[in-house]
């Protein structure tokens, strides 16, 4: 498949050259657009905006459920943690609720940041430098 749009190539190549871990910091940082995007549309009463994106959201917070290793035990703490926002984000779509939104994007910030850290480190780790993302 040729691709004539060399911001699309990149898009693809960033995420066929990228690791497990970094993957995952594009899904958050993906969830964090989505949600910015859905508290917009609340705010300006753009209900469709609204929808869509927090319907993102929510799909890319089951996709980092789904992907939990549960013999791991924070795990499970984690993944209460993913239905405890995927359900809040259905309350702040039905009820255009933009704190409930803020809340998520609470969380998902501190779960991004937190496996931000985690790469650093295994970068250290593995090549001796800060491996700055």
């Amino acid at each position: 498949m040729a691709v004539n749009n060399p911001y699309q190539a990149y898009q693809q190549n960033s995420v066929t050259q990228s690791t497990p871990g970094e993957l995952t910091l594009m899904l958050y940082n993906g969830c964090l657009k989505f949600l910015n995007q859905a508290k917009k549309g609340i705010e300006t009463k753009d209900i469709e905006l609204k929808n869509t994106n927090i319907q993102k959201a929510q799909n890319i917070l089951r996709e980092l459920m789904i992907t939990l290793d549960m013999s791991v035990p924070v795990s499970e703490s984690m993944a209460s943690l993913y239905e405890y926002m995927i359900n809040s984000l259905v309350e702040a779509n039905i009820n255009n609720d933009a704190i409930i939104v803020e809340e998520v994007y609470g969380l998902t910030t501190e779960f991004r940041d937190t496996w931000k850290q985690v790469i650093q480190i295994n970068r250290q780790k593995q090549y001796g430098s800060t491996g700055e993302i």
